[in-house]
């Protein structure tokens, strides 16, 4: 035999061995991401439904005011920041909670039920004035 031969030998034709791949939803980005939007999707659609909520709003209001009567616009500013920064900070946070325990068509059902509460409790209120 020379040496030609020795060197290709059947088992020089086999595949090379398989890596072991991980689960579908932690191996491939593409489809955790289909699942869920990204972060700046997130963050712009949470910026404009906010911001646009909180205009005219009687948070808005209530620091135009609070801003003129005291002559201290930016701690007026700073104190109206944290305030509505802690708000939102408990809004994620028993969300969080929610989103845990409750399913999210429940949680749907539960809003709009408060939600039409609140529009017959104020509709009763300006009727009865």
């Amino acid at each position: 035999m020379t040496q030609a031969s020795e060197t290709l030998s059947p088992d020089s034709f086999s595949a090379p061995p398989q890596q072991p791949t991980a689960p579908a939803s932690k191996a491939d980005p593409i489809q955790r991401s289909a699942r869920r939007p990204g972060f700046g999707r997130v963050l712009v659609s949470t910026f404009l439904t906010i911001f646009l909520a909180e205009l005219g709003d009687k948070t808005q209001v209530a620091t135009l005011l609070m801003s003129a009567e005291s002559g201290n616009p930016w701690v007026v500013f700073l104190g109206a920041g944290t305030a509505l920064v802690l708000t939102s900070l408990l809004g994620v946070v028993v969300g969080q909670w929610l989103a845990r325990r409750v399913s999210p068509r429940t949680l749907d059902t539960a809003a709009g039920v408060m939600l039409l509460v609140i529009t017959v409790w104020l509709l009763w209120d300006v009727v009865t004035l």
